[in-house]
Formats: structure tokens, sequence, C-alpha cells
């Protein structure tokens, strides 16, 4: 993690355990290799939380039987803590404790091809990143996505994508997967995949696209396109909220929009290019009605009229 925030780094993975802040603002605080490596283990950790929950439920219905008051809980942030503190020694021994780890990214505009071991092409999204175990890649085809990827995977054992908000599972296909925050998306440009979220299975078959957001009902519907148009040089949504196109804007272009002045959960259907700013915002806030103007240098303010 950086350095400047070492002192910090219990008291913000405590908070970002708890729900207190996001994703994309943790993702300011670590690298993206720390960054997978974390949200791993939170999903793990909120696993054990379900697992415990229903035999919480089940102790204190004993105690209300049996004329026990419960007391308050204070132990749940403390054990964050706790948790946290675990997580900063992990990271720590990372390097020690996986040794045939390989991880790819990329950084603000950036696109990159990865050839893997099996022959399986994948194509990383701006500031994305895989990772994967090299040694045990012909036993276990499972790696770990932050961002969006398109995958063209070769024909063989089952091929598992594994992502903080759910995982995709397929036997030869290609797919393209793109998780941020609250966000899980997933499109099947050839043959089937298997999206698992929340302990709910959907199989997607050629041209099926589905979507979750922000907690809301998953969306599924239909396409013609036969691979992902980012990998093209442009981005396309639908009806997607503009809070996510906002985020696509900040990686394909390194800079940063201030949106404290606008409803930033509008939906927005269109695309933009990655190859000209100016149109890339004329397109996308025109569109809306939204005004922008450059505040200082890679710092976009945007207003409602």
């Amino acid at each position: 993690m950086k350095d400047q925030n070492n002192i910090h780094n219990d008291q913000y993975l405590a908070q970002w355990i708890e729900g207190l802040i996001s994703d994309s603002e943790l993702k300011k605080l670590v690298s993206e290799e720390e960054f997978t490596t974390l949200f791993n283990m939170r999903e793990k950790l909120n696993t054990y939380i379900e697992l415990q929950q229903p035999l919480d439920s089940i102790f204190d219905s004993i105690k209300n039987k049996i004329g026990l008051k419960s007391k308050p809980r204070k132990v749940k942030w403390n054990w964050a803590l706790a948790i946290a503190a675990i997580i900063v020694l992990c990271l720590s021994l990372v390097t020690l404790l996986n040794p045939n780890d390989r991880v790819f990214e990329t950084g603000f505009g950036e696109q990159k091809l990865i050839a893997l071991a099996d022959g399986t092409e994948v194509i990383l999204n701006a500031k994305s990143s895989i990772t994967y175990n090299e040694s045990d890649w012909e036993e276990e085809r499972t790696l770990n996505l932050v961002g969006e990827a398109y995958f063209k995977v070769k024909k063989g054992s089952t091929f598992t994508v594994n992502t903080q908000r759910g995982s995709v599972e397929v036997l030869g296909t290609e797919f393209n997967v793109n998780v941020k925050d609250e966000l899980l998306e997933v499109v099947c440009y050839e043959g089937s995949v298997l999206v698992s979220q929340y302990g709910k299975k959907t199989t997607l078959k050629s041209n099926d696209n589905i979507r979750k957001v922000n907690g809301n009902n998953i969306e599924t519907w239909t396409s013609s396109l036969s691979r992902p148009n980012w990998v093209d040089g442009e981005s396309t949504y639908k009806s997607m909220p503009l809070k996510y196109v906002i985020l696509a804007l900040e990686n394909q272009y390194n800079i940063k929009f201030e949106t404290d002045l606008i409803d930033n959960s509008m939906l927005f259907s269109g695309s933009f290019t990655h190859t000209n700013l100016e149109i890339a915002l004329q397109t996308v806030f025109g569109a809306l009605e939204i005004h922008y103007y450059e505040k200082e240098k890679n710092v976009v303010t945007l207003t409602s009229n």
C-alpha cells in the first residue's frame, strides 16, 4: 500500500468492510493488485457472516424464551478492525505465499491483450486487472477480475471468472464482464456462460446480456454485436446509471469529475469515443443537458440546468 497512508490503513480497511466507504474510495488508497486481494478476502468474510447470522438468530430466540435480555453487541467494529489488521499483514506476505500468482493490469486509457497458457485470449479495458495462479492453471482455470475484460476462452475444463459481485463460468466461449462498485454486467457473444451472484444462477446464450446494479432487479436483454464496442475504441451503454458512465470516462481519459451538483443516477443510452475527450464530453453530457467546465487541470465540474 501507499506509504503515506500506512498510519490509517487499518482504519480505512475496517470502514470498507463495514460499508462506510465505497470500493471506489478504497481503490484510491491501494494498488489494483492489492484491491483484487482485498475484495476476495471480503467475499470470504461476507460468506462467513451470512453463515453466522442464522446461528445468532437462533441464539437470540433461545435467550428470549428463557427470559434473558440480549445486550447490544459491541464486537462488530472491533472484529472488523482485527480483520483489517490481519488483511494488512497478509498483504505484506502475498508475494511470499503466492509466488506463482500472475497479475496483469492496465492504466488510464489503456487496453492490453493477454494470452493465457491454454490459448485463451483476454483483452483488458482501462484501469482493470486480472490475477491467477499460473502453476494451477491446467487443473483449475480460475482468475480474478477487477474492472472490465473481454474473454475468448479455449475449450477445455471449466473456466471461471471471479469478481466482487459474482462469478462467470464457461467451457469455451466469448463474453464480456464489467464490474464496478455495485455493477455487474455480463454479455455472451458466443457459446454460453453461467453467471452466479448471491446464490442465484443465470445461464446466458449467444447475444444475451445480464446486468444487476445498485441492488435493483436483474435486467436481461439481447443484442446483435459480435464483440464489445470498447475493444474498437468506443464505449456503448443502454440505460446505464450515469455514475458508471462517468467512471468509464475517468478511466479512459485520466480525469476526475466533480458530481455533487448533478443527479448521477439518471440513465444514459448511447456511446462515447476513446480518442477525443471534448467529443466524448459533448456526447454524454449534451444528451443529458448537463453543463461541464474544467475547474483545474484534469478536473471537470458538472452542473445541471
